[in-house]
């Protein structure tokens, strides 16, 4: 037969029950669409905590001040107070493999300038820590190792809070009441906009030298975490180490205590995040499957039942010189049809649904083009794998039974 009278003749036998081919094209529709959901979610998930992990900086390690369980109780990060100034000092001089750090101390507090005022995030941090988060300045310049040693009133402010406390845009020299304590606005930073995984806003920040943070605003004598920056991305591994064996040394913990502190490197954070998404997108994955496999028998089903419904018309062909390869090809092709043309409806509605995802509730989603390919073909396979039974057992119809048929 040729290749059009079959495509004619099944386009005919979709068309004679609409519903029924609807019904059973849309466990496809389903699959397809979620794997193709799946996929983009995973990606977007993936290339968000890959720009988050980035945004930390290059090649960073972070101590936070006391341990995940201490003295029998979950504390969590920065909850002890553990790390001294002389301990920033102590990894920097004593660790080649550091390039720069910075000590670390945060609060809330409100903020004003004449007569605007806004509830903003502190952050003590030393001169180095845009350059470990390589995080340039719109205007204006970072505070110096001068200030930190002088606890000096000087501020950063990030986005959100210049526009609320300077709204006609003249920034830098400005003061700034941070607890009622004056700080001069000596640099803006350029705006990074919302973290996608928490959703908080990164511009609503200003960072003061930690000196001052710890003597003018919160009265604190330690430090909540050092922010480090390596040499290179080999070193990570092997700073960690150091920085743990030192602390150790330095807080004079025996062998077999607990750490009252707690190191991580950027590489550990990002696998532990892309761990966490992997789970998920495994279980995605296996919903997606369940969902081809389901569309998959319901194509086998509805074409068993065509071959019964059809016996007559399979013996008249055969009575008119069809072949067995004939009938074969020709309920192949209705299912490899049906299923294909689902697929091709699931990846519209799987690629429109993560779109829609995306502009109502910001969901980061990435549809690579080659599971979209991947996509369809799946579609055709499971037509084939599903559809062979069904079209093998029309071919072995015996023509004169097939014409007895009622």
């Amino acid at each position: 037969m040729k290749l059009f009278a079959v495509l004619r003749i099944a386009a005919r036998a979709m068309r004679r029950n609409k519903m029924r081919t609807i019904l059973t094209m849309l466990g496809m529709i389903i699959g397809v669409g979620a794997v193709i959901a799946t996929v983009s979610l995973g990606n977007g998930a993936k290339a968000q905590v890959e720009a988050q992990i980035a945004a930390l900086g290059q090649n960073v390690v972070l101590v936070f001040s006391g341990s995940f369980t201490r003295g029998g109780a979950r504390s969590g990060f920065n909850n002890a107070g553990t790390l001294a100034v002389d301990d920033a000092a102590a990894i920097q001089r004593e660790l080649p493999d550091v390039r720069v750090l910075s000590p670390e101390v945060r609060g809330g507090a409100q903020v004003a300038a004449g007569n605007q005022n806004w509830g903003t995030s502190i952050q003590g941090e030393g001169p180095d820590y845009l350059d470990i988060r390589q995080w340039p300045l719109a205007e204006g310049a970072m505070f110096s190792e001068s200030d930190v040693r002088g606890a000096s009133k000087v501020a950063i402010i990030g986005k959100t809070v210049a526009d609320m406390l300077f709204p006609d845009g003249e920034v830098i020299g400005q003061v700034m009441r941070i607890k009622n304590v004056p700080f001069i606005v000596v640099g803006e930073l350029i705006p990074k906009g919302f973290n996608a995984t928490s959703g908080q806003d990164q511009d609503d920040l200003v960072i003061v030298p930690y000196t001052s943070a710890m003597k003018r605003l919160f009265g604190m004598t330690n430090l909540r975490g050092i922010t480090v920056s390596t040499v290179s991305a080999q070193d990570l591994q092997s700073v960690q180490t150091q920085i743990t064996d030192l602390l150790r040394q330095r807080h004079k913990i025996t062998p077999g205590h607990e750490d009252d502190f707690t190191v991580r490197n950027q590489q550990e954070i990002a696998d532990a995040a892309n761990n966490t998404s992997k789970t998920m997108r495994a279980l995605l994955a296996g919903v997606a499957c369940v969902s081809l496999l389901v569309g998959g028998i319901g194509i086998m089903n509805i074409m068993l039942v065509s071959v019964t419904e059809r016996t007559r018309e399979i013996g008249i062909r055969m009575a008119v010189g069809a072949h067995g390869k004939d009938i074969l090809t020709q309920f192949l092709t209705e299912a490899v049809a049906l299923s294909v043309i689902g697929g091709g409806l699931g990846i519209a509605f799987g690629v429109g649904g993560c779109k829609f995802l995306t502009a109502t509730e910001n969901w980061p989603t990435v549809t690579p083009t080659d599971w979209i390919v991947y996509a369809f073909l799946c579609s055709a396979l499971v037509g084939i794998f599903f559809g062979f039974y069904p079209a093998w057992k029309a071919s072995k119809l015996d023509p004169i039974d097939a014409l007895r048929y009622e």
